[in-house]
Formats: structure tokens, sequence, C-alpha cells
């Protein structure tokens, strides 16, 4: 149930970033191109590379989970084969020691099972990543009335993927020269989008558009990394980015390794086909 739940969850979400990237508005104005951040898991032979998922989700967490939600996610997924949090000698998941430390340094909400009052405890494997508000309305009304999105399935629901977060958590600028702008809207230049009309009259209309939420990565140094790895801005941007496309498609690169598997065993049994049917027609006229 939960593996459809996710994939119908990653189709609406590719639809919206589909019709989003169509709207005729996006046309005129556009973006710069995407940043390349070069990422391991690229390609079909790609994979994750274990470090920068840690890096990553330490950046979602202490950084992006102020406003972001991620709630497809549980904590068990991070000890998964490929997650950043992975280890070969764990028995399962859920008793992975790391999973288990990170998920107990938040609180849920439960039930006592005994006298049913309402309890908060240390969270579990099994527990889902916690929302930073109760509900949508909450999380507009927070955020000057644009409610943050989850980040769950952002990767696939954006075109270029990791690149297009990475792009857009690095293309924070000076809005050019003569933009109208309000207090709630800031100038991205990898954000689709029209400003020809919040340009003076006759003046070129720059690339990129306005994003609501502000430079999430303002400054380097926001977070520190564990294996001493220097905490710029771009390599938080380059981290998380990475993170949220492993989250959103956990088993991408057992998808891949299968994929490829398929395919050995296709040119396989085609090679063995062709043999036998010249072995079988050899000296049967044509």
């Amino acid at each position: 149930m939960t593996i459809s739940i996710r994939n119908t969850l990653i189709a609406v979400a590719a639809f919206a970033g589909l019709t989003v990237a169509a709207a005729p508005a996006l046309a005129e104005g556009g973006a710069h191109h995407l940043r390349d951040g070069g990422f391991s898991f690229e390609g079909p032979f790609g994979t994750f590379d274990q470090g920068q998922l840690q890096r990553g989700y330490k950046v979602y967490r202490e950084v992006c989970a102020a406003c972001h939600s991620m709630s497809l996610m549980h904590f068990r997924t991070l000890g998964e084969k490929g997650g950043p949090f992975y280890d070969p000698h764990a028995a399962n998941p859920a008793e992975n020691r790391y999973v288990k430390a990170l998920a107990a340094e938040i609180q849920v909400s439960d039930i006592d099972n005994e006298t049913g009052e309402p309890i908060q405890r240390p969270g579990i494997a099994a527990d889902a990543f916690p929302s930073p508000y109760p509900n949508h309305t909450a999380a507009a009304a927070a955020n000057g009335g644009a409610a943050p999105p989850d980040l769950s399935v952002m990767a696939k629901a954006r075109h270029g993927g990791a690149n297009y977060i990475y792009s857009i958590l690095t293309g924070y600028h000076t809005p050019p020269a003569g933009l109208k702008m309000t207090n709630t809207q800031h100038y991205n230049a990898y954000m689709s989008g029209d400003l020809k009309p919040f340009m003076p009259e006759g003046a070129a209309t720059p690339p990129g558009g306005f994003i609501a939420m502000p430079p999430p990565l303002a400054q380097d140094g926001l977070v520190t990394y564990d294996d001493g790895t220097r905490a710029t801005k771009d390599q938080m941007a380059k981290d998380v980015a990475a993170y949220i496309a492993w989250a959103s498609e956990p088993h991408a690169v057992e998808r891949k390794q299968a994929g490829l598997g398929v395919l050995a065993f296709l040119a396989l049994f085609a090679g063995v086909t062709y043999v036998s049917y010249r072995r079988i027609w050899k000296n049967v006229a044509h």
C-alpha cells in the first residue's frame, strides 16, 4: 500500500511539474539553464555517495525541516540498502543503531495504551518524519500565504531533478535594477517566470522569476559536517539536492541494476537463439 501511495504521488507531482513548465507565462521569461551538480548517481551506472547522503540529510534536518515536510519518508528508510545510514551489520533497518538514534531525537504525539491519555514519546524507526506544521493552513499562514511544498518526491516532480534543486538553492542573486517586487517575493535566476511586466518599460527582461522562499542557505557554515567537509553554500546545496533525489526514489540504484541484469539476459538469450537458429536450419534450403 505504501509503495502504491508513493507511486501515485510521484505521478501527480510529476504531472503538476509538467503543467507548471508548460504554462504560457513561462515561455516569455524563461530561466537560466540548470547548473550541473556532477552527481555520482546520474546515468545508468551511477550510484549514490553515502557520505554525501549523510551530509544532505544533516542539511535537511537542521535547515530545511524547519519549513518543509517529507511525509512519505520513515526513519527506517534511512537504514535501507543504499541509504545514508545503511549498516550491513544491522539485522534490519529498524535495528540500525544510527536510525534508532536519529529517530529518538524527535518527540512523537501518541496515546498511552494503559490510560488512553495523549503523550509525547521518543521517535522510533517506524515513525514518519515529523511535519513542522499541524496542517496546510498553518503552513501557509506562517509563510506569507505560500505553504512550503513537501519534499518527499520533489526531485521526481521537477524537470532536472537534483540539478533543479541545486540550481534553485544557489540561484538567489541581487535583483536586477528596476525590478518591482513585494516583501514576500525573492528573485531567483533559475526560477521559471516572466519578469517583463515587473521591469521598467524598454528595459531588458532578465532571466528567472519570483520565489516565495527566502534563501535557506544564506551563508556558509549553517551546519557542521561530521566528516570535516567545509559547509559552503554550494556544498550544502549540492548535498541536500542529492539527499532529496535519493529520498524521492530510495531504490533507484537497485532498479537500474535490475534493468542492466535484464538487458544482459536478453542479450545472452538473443545470442543463444541466433546460434540455435543457425544450427537447426544449417542444412535446410531457404
